[in-house]
């Protein structure tokens, strides 16, 4: 396993501990995350802050399931298939993922993570 997969890897693990401090250690300060089905890409540790509090506000307890991962490391890329679990309320609400991680010394530079919003609205009841 390469060095840029382990830190996808420890990235992910970090989800479980809802540390937001924890999570955005492992972001450049002018990094990009893009949650694909919803614009606009957020730019910058403030603007990626603000998305991943509200992942964390929204939900008890998450955890990210890896099924899949394949990487180029020669370009810092990482790609993952996983499945998503938030617990909100009583209830688990899973969603199927694909996240894009590109990382420059090894922190995350760019992530994009490509879902069905209609699937998830669905999950959430709505």
């Amino acid at each position: 396993m390469s060095a840029n997969n382990e830190v996808v890897d420890r990235f992910i693990a970090a989800w479980k501990t809802r540390d937001l401090e924890l999570i955005m250690s492992f972001f450049h300060d002018d990094a990009v995350y893009t949650n694909v089905p919803i614009d606009p890409p957020n730019r910058g540790s403030e603007a990626i802050r603000t998305m991943i509090g509200s992942f964390l506000g929204m939900a008890q307890a998450m955890e990210f399931v890896v099924h899949h991962s394949a990487e180029n490391a020669a370009a810092g890329i990482v790609m993952n298939e996983r499945t998503d679990r938030f617990l909100i309320g009583e209830r688990w609400v899973e969603l199927p993922v694909m996240g894009v991680f590109e990382l420059r010394d090894g922190r995350i530079q760019a992530w994009r993570d490509y879902f069905d919003l209609g699937q998830f609205q669905t999950a959430m009841g709505g």
